[in-house]
């Protein structure tokens, strides 16, 4: 009797551990499928950019504009509406380790005069980028924005939408899209305006492609 309940007891505990592992695991999936799955929003990477046909210098725009990029993008949140785009009730945001990886860009490799850098990345260009990622232990779905290229002739940037299970570095989604620079004045406002354009984007349309993509 005393081991039939042992049995009972321990069959209880597996099928309880089951159903939590369930509920806590995050899919790409439930990304599409629910406001409330969490997404923790990590920044712009800009350490594979390419930046063609503009005045400021290499130092200022990695020392300078590259961090007041990523500040504005969630300090000014009505313009920068990622909850809405990714229709959650919220996201949270930590730029610690997109901060320390901008820093390090070698200013010698920021500018370009080939037109043909705009269109150079492929996935595994962003596969490879994400393995070198130091997560700091965290869980769940990250979300980062990896710009491939800032483009005047374009006028436009080309950015990658990654989201990354953080545990494992494996990647759920990665897919380039591009955002015009509008009428702005000064580096931050202008180069910012593409990532408004990208936000604004997916909450109108790309949302509604990835989740029949996705969520089904």
């Amino acid at each position: 009797m005393k081991r039939t309940n042992h049995l009972s007891w321990l069959l209880a505990l597996l099928l309880f551990s089951g159903v939590a592992s369930s509920v806590s695991a995050q899919t790409i999936k439930d990304v599409f499928n629910s406001s409330e799955t969490p997404i923790l929003y990590l920044g712009i990477d800009f350490t594979l950019a390419k930046v063609e046909d503009v005045s400021a210098t290499s130092m200022d725009i990695r020392d300078r504009h590259y961090p007041s990029i990523n500040e504005l993008i969630i300090t000014d949140t009505k313009k920068f509406d990622l909850p809405a785009a990714f229709h959650k009730s919220n996201i949270d945001h930590d730029l610690g380790i997109v901060r320390k990886r901008n820093e390090k860009i070698n200013t010698e490799e920021i500018q370009t005069s080939n037109s043909g850098d705009y269109h150079r990345l492929t996935e595994n260009n962003i596969i490879r980028l994400v393995n070198s990622w130091d997560f700091g232990g965290k869980k769940g779905i990250g979300l980062i924005f990896v710009v491939e290229g800032l483009s005047k002739p374009n006028k436009g940037a080309a950015v990658w939408v990654t989201l990354v299970d953080m545990a494992t570095k494996k990647i759920l989604m990665t897919e380039r899209m591009e955002g015009k620079t509008g009428m702005a004045f000064g580096f931050r406002n202008y180069w910012a305006n593409p990532m408004r354009d990208i936000i604004d984007n997916i909450e109108k349309k790309k949302y509604k492609e990835w989740r029949a993509k996705y969520g089904g």
